[in-house]
């Protein structure tokens, strides 16, 4: 049973933003924001920022863990202590530790890791503020920061938040929403492959609201994905003129 919301969360049809239910918060994006990584991105989901951070492909440390056909991802997801109205404890949680593996699995099906054997690449992900929808936001900035890295994928990954208030499927969660709404389900999407890489669900759905939560996700990984695109594009013609 979900948490009662101190705000009614929907409201003449209307959220607690003043958003529609199909509608996604404003997605601002750059590229190359940290110089002294191959590849770098700051993603905002509304008031959700992120910086990811890739190093590599690189020389893996420690070598054990080589794998000798394909280059080994590891990803680091953090919140940092100062993202939420409370301070969070700066060591890894259980969620922080879970949401790195599930980032991981999305990331490692687009990459060709066979062109890099015996090697690492390092993903660090950051939230720097939390207003909902840190997972998805992340998977975005991750996939922007490979590509910013040059690293070879079969196409970018876009993340996307869907849930439930009562009976009405809603896109891109707040966090009032994150954490008193009746559902939630997490997507990646590989856009131009219309590929489903990640999706998790808590709470009670019928099929139809999974059926309309697929298309509130695919209808706004759309316009998110032409975003990456066009500023990648950017990036690489400011490179070309320099």
């Amino acid at each position: 049973m979900a948490k009662q919301s101190p705000i009614p969360l929907l409201t003449d049809g209307k959220r607690v933003d003043g958003r529609l239910p199909e509608e996604h918060r404003p997605v601002t994006m750059q590229v190359g924001v940290l110089p002294n990584a191959n590849g770098s991105a700051l993603v905002a989901y509304g008031n959700t920022v992120v910086l990811a951070a890739v190093y590599g492909p690189r020389e893996p440390i420690p070598r054990y863990i080589t794998v000798p056909d394909k280059a080994v991802v590891r990803v680091r997801y953090h919140m940092a202590p100062f993202s939420t109205d409370d301070r969070k404890n700066p060591a890894p949680t259980r969620r922080e530790i879970e949401i790195s593996k599930v980032v991981k699995q999305a990331l490692e099906t687009v990459v060709f890791l066979e062109q890099y054997p015996k090697s690492t690449i390092d993903v660090f992900l950051e939230v720097l503020q939390a207003d909902g929808s840190t997972r998805v936001t992340s998977i975005t900035a991750a996939s922007l920061a490979l590509a910013d890295a040059g690293i070879p994928m079969r196409d970018l990954v876009v993340g996307v938040s869907v849930g439930k208030i009562n009976d009405t499927v809603i896109v891109d969660l707040n966090k009032l929403e994150d954490n008193y709404g009746d559902g939630d389900l997490p997507i990646a999407i590989a856009y131009r492959k219309n590929w489903v890489l990640l999706m998790q669900l808590d709470g009670v759905w019928k099929p139809s609201e999974v059926k309309r939560g697929l298309e509130l996700a695919f209808k706004a990984a759309e316009n998110i994905y032409r975003n990456m695109r066009e500023v990648l594009k950017g990036r690489y013609m400011a490179v070309i003129q320099q």
